[in-house]
């Protein structure tokens, strides 16, 4: 998708879209720091959006040239995402949300979603990139229910302690956690494995945790080796080190299961075609796809 807006340019190397061009490129706030990539930038390159600078959509280039799934990669994971939200309030009830990584907003929020089924549904988005924030609010502006927090998923109790969440979130009743494609950013195992720990025991019974994860293989390790030389650690792992989140905790549905084969808890035999966020094309290939998703209960 093109990253400037057609209506807006003219003829290739005019005045007009070099102008738009040099817009494009100018950062909405001065703490955002559009000399280095940054992974909900390029997230946002991925699925096709334009809150993206030349630095990320260079990297993330480089990431496809190795990986061409990757594009519907980040779909399916969009997918999993508006599904989980979908079923969590429709099914299970649940009416708030704490979405850490959230990323930059596109189509179909977690908010949005939740929202279309209660309005009432509490949402708190967190993030560490200054350009999400600058989105997040103008989009969260009117809405009272939504909040955006700066934070990091490395330090879960600093996130947890934030007054605003514990304002905004009633942590006796139950939570969906939404850790959607952002634990394989951990490198540690240990680490990684902490920090969910921590952000599940502060939910009380009843609550819910989603994750998606890159699964370990050849490319993918290639792929985070790109990361890693621009500013972003990360650690692709084997499907029995993601099943290690999940300890503990009840599977729901079709449980830690390849992205490209899972289907939400209400609906085993799969969306119809025009229920699909993304179009899923060879269903064969899918299954090749080096990511696993899931839904898993929390019980005490």
């Amino acid at each position: 998708m093109s990253q400037i807006e057609t209506g807006n340019v003219g003829l290739p190397g005019s005045a007009p879209e070099q102008a738009a061009q040099e817009a494009e490129e100018r950062p909405p706030s001065p703490d955002v720091d559009i000399t280095k990539p940054h992974v909900a930038r390029m997230w946002d390159f991925y699925l096709g959006g334009k809150h993206n600078y030349a630095v990320d959509r260079e990297v993330a280039e480089q990431v496809l040239k190795l990986m061409p799934e990757t594009r519907i990669g980040v779909r399916l994971n969009r997918r999993f995402l508006v599904e989980t939200v979908r079923w969590m309030v429709e099914e299970a009830g649940v009416r708030q949300f704490l979405d850490i990584g959230s990323g930059l907003p596109t189509q179909q929020n977690v908010h949005e979603v939740a929202q279309a089924i209660d309005p009432d549904a509490r949402v708190v988005y967190v993030d560490n990139d200054p350009l999400v924030r600058v989105h997040a609010e103008a989009l969260l502006a009117t809405d009272p229910n939504t909040i955006f927090l700066t934070g990091d998923v490395h330090d879960p109790k600093a996130v947890l302690d934030r007054p605003e969440l514990r304002e905004h979130l009633d942590l006796s009743k139950p939570v969906g956690l939404l850790l959607v494609a952002v634990l394989h950013f951990v490198d540690d195992n240990e680490r990684a494995y902490e920090i969910v720990r921590t952000l599940c025991d502060a939910l009380p019974s009843g609550s819910y945790l989603a994750i998606s994860h890159a699964l370990k293989d050849e490319r993918t390790e290639q792929a985070t080796a790109i990361y890693r030389q621009n500013n972003a650690g990360g650690r692709p792992r084997t499907e029995e080190e993601v099943r290690g989140f999940f300890a503990g905790l009840t599977p729901v549905g079709c449980g830690l299961t390849r992205i490209g084969e899972w289907t939400p808890p209400d609906r085993p035999n799969g969306l119809a075609e025009s229920e699909n966020v993304v179009a899923l094309g060879d269903p064969a290939e899918l299954k090749k796809l080096p990511g696993m998703c899931g839904i898993a209960r929390i019980d005490r």
